[in-house]
């Protein structure tokens, strides 16, 4: 069921102590998921596949608020984490109000850590912990012509 892969940080903290007790690597990653697009479906498959529990932080409506202005959100946070939850390759779901997931990443200590090819290295947040633990960061290339805002300029035009 979709809402038991909702999780809060204490739940997620036991499960992820558990899965590397089992020698399980665990790979972690963030977003708005504002509306979910193929780019983020092809994204979540790769970062699912560096390991065998994908846990997918998903920014609360004040914080995507703060990153990307009104009227974002579109869809409310709740909302936003069933439907990543509902997809197969994700394991887990948390839904976090910092404007960045460093607490998250200081908590469950992913073995890896992925972020999409936007981002520089030296400006991914939580890199420095997750290499300390001796795990790796990975950066995933978008589908070409996806993304929420474009789809969004789309529909405003249409």
């Amino acid at each position: 069921m979709i809402k038991n892969k909702i999780k809060k940080i204490k739940e997620l903290r036991k499960i992820v102590a558990a899965a590397k007790k089992k020698g399980k690597k665990i790979a972690f990653t963030n977003g708005c998921f504002d509306i979910l697009h193929l780019g983020h479906i092809r994204y979540l498959e790769k970062a699912a596949k560096e390991a065998d529990i994908l846990i997918v932080a998903v920014n609360s409506d004040a914080s995507v608020r703060k990153i990307k202005g009104k009227p974002r959100p579109l869809i409310s946070e709740k909302a936003r984490a069933s439907v990543v939850a509902a997809l197969e390759c994700v394991n887990y779901v948390i839904i976090f109000s910092q404007s960045t997931p460093l607490n998250l990443i200081k908590v469950l200590k992913p073995d890896v850590l992925a972020k999409g090819s936007d981002w520089r290295e030296k400006d991914i947040v939580g890199k420095d912990i997750v290499a300390s633990c001796g795990g790796k960061v990975i950066s995933i290339d978008f589908v070409k012509g996806y993304s929420t805002s474009s789809i969004i300029s789309k529909i405003k035009s249409k």
